[in-house]
């Protein structure tokens, strides 16, 4: 999918009232040199945020291993994908993708400047958005056919009846996923990082629980024998969930002392100014809908295509949507953390023009990250197929249906590295207050990505469709970042790229004898054992076993200074403890 966000796992969080601005701290000792934002208080925040990402997501994949057991990749999964995503697309076209390129920014500058600590342009900010949700969210659900027929145009008739009925009540999530979204970026200008990484939980366990009743009262699985008592389980079901998270993520923000006063008195409020900025932003947004637009209609077709050619393998756009859950997990749990803690801290350096703390945020966040997403990025492309068997092949989803998810997860987990590059340079211009250049970058990536997605629609098995639009996605970032990096590396000075290049050249170079490990496991495995639970499981764990230290020996041998610097940096931990 073309938007960070996924559905009901976007992980943020909460307020206090006007904290003293943190100083920075000192690197410790074991840390190479280098300025910037606190190494030891960026971990401290980041680790906060690991361990509740890690409980979200593993919740959320869980919520996705149900949901594909009671629905299954074909024609109801596909329906029941698309009219759950809209919420979110519109979400992102409206508030989601200004939080982190002008609000968080905008916060942070307000809380510096005003003297009353921002609080005033929080209110109008608050009271606006829940006036313009509730009214879009309205809309939007009057709408839902129109909707359907954006995303999904090639439907089957049974199908689009269906998935209509089902946006008529996950459309209302539009409401509740703004004002999540809104609460958790007041919480983070306040360096809060717990509760919103933690409510998505509740969201997931209900939605979990609503996976398990269909499959057990359910009376029909496809779209044909589905009863409408069956589509309200799912629909208002889902939408209850994400209903508790925005009430957790409320009672937060009041326990931290925020009391909402509503007021529209918008002059001399700046966020005139904000919205001007806002323009470029939603045009990004709006580029990267097109990109899903084009990606939704052209699965869908594929995935009809196959199901009327008699090929028994969902290959469309639910395949799609779970093998992306699965390869953003280690995005979401190692670089999103780091992120969302960077982020106002570098937008607090830039409006001090503190351009070396800035160019020191990046490059430091790039080269932690890349240290675990390079390997675990080639574990996950080399074991894709087994790891999807194993967590999706029950209920309606076959064992055909979840190689094709595999299929797709390899083709992402290769571009792993580039789409976090990408993410974190996107991040660098917004702490720069430029949302123009981010906007432009989205022009070049929806005509990459559509250019290829279409290539393999129109020259590829329908059942292998997927799998080039996956690429095309993929490849969009490569040409992205290379784009951004020429663009901020004349704009700071320099992106610190000959260590940044360093470090990606070296850990590459390290991961290649551990992937032959891992792929000799897989090979004896395949030998040996007899397809099914054991090599399933036994290979990835075993490879993965044997590959980590093998790992580990070359980064040290060609000397990963991030490595040392994380080893150290533990061992003090430790000791101090």
């Amino acid at each position: 999918m073309a938007t960070e966000t996924t559905n009901g796992d976007d992980d943020r969080i909460g307020p206090d009232p006007l904290p003293p601005e943190p100083a920075p701290e000192p690197a410790p000792e074991a840390v190479p040199e280098e300025t910037g934002p606190s190494r030891s208080g960026m971990m401290r925040s980041s680790a906060v945020m690991a361990a509740g990402t890690m409980v979200s997501r593993i919740t959320g994949f869980g919520r996705t291993v149900v949901l594909a057991a009671a629905l299954g990749t074909q024609l109801l999964g596909d329906a029941y994908n698309v009219a759950n995503t809209i919420p979110f697309i519109i979400n992102d076209l409206l508030i989601g993708g200004l939080m982190a390129s002008v609000i968080v920014p905008f916060l942070v500058k307000r809380r510096k400047r005003d003297s009353d600590g921002g609080k005033a342009t929080e209110d109008r900010l608050f009271t606006g958005a829940v006036l313009l949700l509730f009214a879009v969210t309205a809309a939007a659900i009057a709408a839902a056919e129109v909707l359907i027929t954006v995303y999904a145009d090639s439907f089957l008739p049974a199908q689009a009846e269906v998935s209509v009925y089902l946006a008529r009540f996950l459309l209302a999530q539009i409401f509740f996923v703004g004002l999540s979204g809104l609460i958790s970026a007041m919480l983070n200008t306040r360096d809060r990082f717990g509760a919103p990484v933690w409510a998505p939980v509740l969201n997931n366990l209900v939605i979990i629980a609503v996976g398990v009743l269909f499959l057990l009262v359910a009376t029909g699985d496809s779209v044909e024998t589905v009863t409408d008592a069956d589509l309200v389980l799912l629909g208002a079901g889902t939408s209850c969930g994400m209903l508790l998270q925005t009430v957790v993520l409320f009672g937060s923000l009041w326990r931290a002392g925020y009391r909402w006063r509503p007021r529209l008195d918008l002059r001399g409020s700046g966020l005139g100014e904000a919205l001007r900025t806002a323009g470029w932003m939603f045009l990004y947004t709006c580029m990267t809908q097109v990109g899903f637009v084009i990606t939704t209609n052209i699965a869908a077709a594929a995935n009809v295509a196959s199901a009327e050619s008699g090929v028994d393998a969902g290959a469309g756009i639910t395949a799609y949507n779970y093998a992306y859950q699965l390869f953003q997990l280690p995005y979401a749990i190692i670089a999103v953390s780091l992120i969302t803690v960077l982020l106002p801290q570098m937008s607090g350096f830039a409006a001090d023009g503190r351009w070396d703390e800035v160019r020191a945020g990046f490059s430091r966040t790039l080269r932690v990250s890349a240290l675990v997403l390079v390997p675990l990025g080639a574990a996950i492309a080399l074991y894709a197929t087994e790891v999807s068997v194993l967590l999706f092949a029950r209920g309606n989803t076959s064992v055909a249906d979840a190689e094709n998810i595999g299929f797709v997860l390899t083709i992402m987990a290769l571009g792993l590295v580039p789409f976090t590059v990408f993410q974190l340079m996107l991040r660098v211009f917004y702490a720069l207050g430029d949302t123009r250049t981010p906007a432009m970058l989205s022009i070049a990536n929806v005509v990459v990505h559509g250019a290829v997605a279409v290539l393999a629609y129109l020259t590829l098995p329908p059942s292998q469709v997927i799998g080039g639009v996956a690429a095309g996605f993929m490849f969009s970032f490569l040409t992205g970042l290379v784009i951004a990096g020429l663009v901020l590396s004349r704009r700071l000075g320099g992106l610190d790229g000959r260590r940044v290049l360093g470090t990606l050249v070296r850990l590459h170079l390290a991961t290649v004898p551990s992937v032959l490990v891992g792929w000799g496991v897989l090979v004896l495995a395949g030998r040996w054992l007899e397809p099914g639970l054991l090599v399933n499981i036994g290979a990835p764990v075993v490879g993965c076993l044997l590959a980590l230290p093998v790992f580990l020996l070359f980064a040290r041998l060609l000397r990963v200074s991030e490595l040392q610097a994380v080893v150290e940096l533990v061992r003090g931990r430790l000791r101090r403890g």
